[in-house]
């Protein structure tokens, strides 16, 4: 009995982390539908239905996939880059609030532990641009890193006017402040700004310079392969799930206003008459 609350703890983690990365594999499957829409392609539609089972066939294919790595890489620092970037990726998650009460650890200062998180899992890519003794990887790593430290400044200046406006550095606060009015009526121009900032944080079009895609390059990822190269690309896709989760806590009314917490509220107001 004693280790009861330890045992909790620890399934809600493994709960949490599965849950994050079950979606942050399907994300991918809808980005690439989503990519090959627009260039008139049909995308994944071969593994699962209409494609959906598609990110499990490519994370089974990198699973098995023979590992090379450089002769001359600094191998500790070249895995522990990868491994640095995830966990301080999936790290985040841990404060958001996906309903009152429904939060791994509800702080006060749940908006900058996000902010001090995201800012170390710029040190992994450094590590593994660095290690790699390659000048793409090392040049990637620097235009990266350059990137999100840059526009990193343009997030943290806008969540600044969000937080002037609650009071508070508690994400739960930022939501339940919100019931009268959303913020992005208020803020649409601070809005804009941060969903710009938001698209270069992560990487994507048109602000994947760091990736070098000219150079037929990955950028810091260029040495990197099989499993450990599943860490950066399970890193970037669960940092834009999070982002998106932020975008909407910060600006869209979080989870007041979502259809489960709607039902769950009418079921609760159904049984107390």
């Amino acid at each position: 009995m004693l280790y009861s609350p330890l045992i909790m703890s620890i399934l809600e983690v493994l709960i949490y982390t599965v849950s994050m990365l079950l979606i942050v594999a399907f994300v991918t499957v809808a980005e690439r539908k989503t990519m090959a829409s627009m260039q008139r392609r049909l995308g994944p539609n071969i593994i699962g239905y209409y494609g959906l089972l598609q990110a499990f066939a490519d994370a089974l294919k990198l699973l098995l996939k023979e590992y090379i790595s450089p002769t001359q890489a600094n191998i500790f620092l070249f895995f522990l880059g990868p491994v640095v970037t995830l966990i301080f990726s999936l790290l985040g998650y841990s404060v958001i609030p996906y309903g009152p009460g429904l939060a791994i650890s509800d702080f006060n200062l749940g908006i900058l532990y996000l902010l001090a998180v995201s800012s170390l899992s710029t040190y992994g890519i450094l590590l593994a641009g660095w290690s790699a003794n390659s000048k793409y990887a090392f040049l990637g790593s620097l235009r990266s890193t350059a990137q999100l430290i840059s526009y990193e400044l343009i997030l943290s200046s806008a969540i600044l006017l969000v937080v002037l406006l609650t009071g508070s550095l508690s994400l739960t606060v930022n939501v339940e402040v919100q019931r009268a009015v959303w913020f992005i009526l208020p803020l649409l121009p601070i809005f804009i700004i941060f969903f710009i900032g938001s698209i270069a944080e992560t990487n994507r079009a048109p602000f994947d310079l760091a990736e070098a895609e000219s150079e037929l390059v990955s950028g810091f990822m260029t040495e990197h392969a099989a499993v450990i190269f599943v860490f950066f690309f399970l890193a970037e896709y669960a940092s834009i799930v999070l982002i998106c989760i932020l975008i909407s806590i910060l600006f869209l009314g979080g989870y007041l206003f979502s259809p489960l917490n709607s039902f769950i509220i009418s079921v609760i107001h159904l049984f107390s008459f």
